[in-house]
């Protein structure tokens, strides 16, 4: 895409000139996504998970944002009269979720999410193992181990801190019989982690 050019390179006269062009081309709201980009990508971390979606990532990161604390929703910009998806679909946005950098695309069915790539969620919690994954799984696919696929296609484990403290133990036997009991688990039980860990 044409806004790709401008995150990977300094501002130019060229560039600036390209943007002019892609405005008259696009349209005044698509091409807004140019100062989104100028601004945002300056400021942005290092390294940021780029979503790709088919025209469905603005309800995505909305039900994101909406699980997660210490979330939000940043600059959407939209296609215009001549781009793939209807006017005022959202093309490309910028989202955090519990403070971490998210990229998200509505780039058409190209493109389908894998097991291959999952988020790892930390969780501090057996309430907060609970509560995510019954959200997260609303809608899709519960597995094994603590794996989950969320209506969307991506997916999440959702894993207590507990989980490695136990399974890190110095004892082979303890983390063996915590591995053993982890195998058996859909969602991750905490107590049963720690019961099979104390087992005699």
């Amino acid at each position: 895409m044409w806004w790709y050019y401008f995150k990977c390179s300094k501002i130019t006269i060229a560039k600036l000139r390209l943007a002019v062009a892609r405005i008259v081309e696009y349209g005044f709201w698509a091409s807004l996504n140019v100062l989104f980009c100028l601004a945002y990508f300056k400021y942005m971390q290092k390294i940021t998970p780029f979503l790709w979606f088919n025209n469905n990532g603005e309800e995505a990161i909305e039900y994101y944002t909406s699980i997660f604390k210490n979330s939000r929703i940043g600059n959407i910009s939209r296609y215009g009269e001549k781009g793939p998806l209807p006017k005022g679909t959202m093309m490309s946005a910028n989202f955090q979720l519990d403070g971490q950098e998210f990229m998200a695309l509505n780039g058409g069915p190209h493109f389908q999410f894998s097991p291959a790539i999952s988020f790892f969620v930390n969780c501090q919690s057996q309430e907060e193992v609970d509560e995510l994954w019954e959200q997260l799984s609303a809608g899709g696919e519960k597995s094994r181990c603590g794996w989950l696929k969320d209506k969307y296609g991506i997916s999440w484990q959702v894993i207590p801190k507990d989980l490695g403290v136990l399974l890190g133990d110095k004892d082979p036997i303890k983390s063996k019989r915590v591995m053993e009991a982890m195998l058996k688990m859909d969602k991750i039980d905490i107590a049963l982690l720690k019961n099979a860990y104390h087992q005699e």
